[in-house]
């Protein structure tokens, strides 16, 4: 009898193992001459080669399922372990629109016209500009773009930064350390990740630092190899500081640039580093550019309302 060890790794062993071990009880059920043993993230099998090779194959699709989905349920092992392998290559149209299986399977996904030209613009080009006002989707879709890429293997880490330039507001000392001073600015990036990876890896990736979130200060000096970078708010960044940033860029980077021109916190004689890079890059290839406007917001149906209210008073 062969004997074999595999280790779950970037997975949580209780979530993938299902209450009161259900996933290896199915498993057992459909493979009746193995003996299954399931020790923290490890298993150990014993049976005829033959048999734990197949196990294996099983237990590989169970885990890509899980970690697309991120979740598996009794119907979805059902359905993996008596498939061909066909039924994953046939998905329709509407589940290529989807971009992440979200947190308990949620549908992520473009929902207007001009954040599925995003989606369209980022696989043909290496750099993205995205502005338009705030609640077209642009940080959320950015992010979006950016998990998927860190799913599918592209990329071995997501970036995300943005100025910590206050909105209009002193807010004084913050009492904490670095981390905790600076959480508040990147709360929006904070949200959209918490919609599309489960909490426990959201941690693990935080704390391993295949994700990272930092002020855009922190960029200087680096080289973003391997990675997609989203850096938000755009609008508030100097001359210098969107120079430093972009030229960042390293080998294997996607770089997202989301701004919104209406709301420049800057002090009124500093341009928008924003504004002059949109002017001065529009005609490189691989750069591309894209203006959502009041039809692509997806919040409260009053916030299309606000925002054209205002285009009739706003002044540079």
């Amino acid at each position: 009898m062969n004997e074999r060890i595999i280790e779950l790794t970037e997975i949580n062993p209780k979530d993938f193992f299902g209450a009161h071990n259900s996933t290896i009880e199915q498993l057992k059920r459909y493979f009746p001459k193995i003996k299954i043993v399931a020790r923290g993230s490890k298993l150990k099998i014993y049976g005829e080669s033959d048999l734990l090779n197949e196990f294996e194959k099983r237990l590989e699709m169970l885990i890509k399922y899980f970690n697309r989905y991120n979740k598996l349920d009794e119907n979805s092992i059902e359905r993996i372990l008596t498939s061909t392998g066909k039924e994953e290559k046939s998905g329709g149209a509407k589940a290529k629109d989807i971009l992440v299986h979200g947190v308990n399977g949620k549908h992520i996904k473009a929902q207007t016209e001009n954040q599925r030209k995003m989606v369209s613009m980022m696989q043909k080009n290496d750099m993205l500009f995205a502005v338009g006002p705030a609640g077209t989707g642009k940080t959320y879709t950015a992010v979006a773009l950016a998990v998927k890429a860190l799913k599918e293997k592209e990329v071995r880490r997501i970036i995300l930064t943005r100025p910590a330039v206050e909105s209009g507001e002193n807010l004084g000392f913050l009492p904490g350390d670095l981390k905790e001073k600076l959480d508040p600015y990147m709360q929006p990036l904070y949200d959209a990740l918490r919609d599309m990876i489960p909490h426990e890896k959201l941690e693990s990736h935080l704390e391993k630092g295949v994700i990272q979130i930092a002020p855009l200060a922190f960029m200087r000096g680096r080289t973003l190899d391997n990675a997609f970078v989203i850096l938000d708010e755009a609008q508030n960044t100097t001359h210098n500081q969107m120079k430093m940033f972009l030229t960042r860029m390293g080998k294997n980077a996607k770089f997202v640039i989301n701004g919104d021109p209406g709301q420049i916190d800057l002090p009124r004689k500093q341009i928008s580093g924003l504004k002059e890079s949109l002017l001065a890059l529009k005609d490189i290839e691989g750069i591309a550019q894209i203006y959502l406007d009041d039809k692509d917001v997806i919040r409260h149906r009053l916030v299309k309302s606000i925002i054209s209210a205002y285009k009739g008073i706003e002044t540079d």
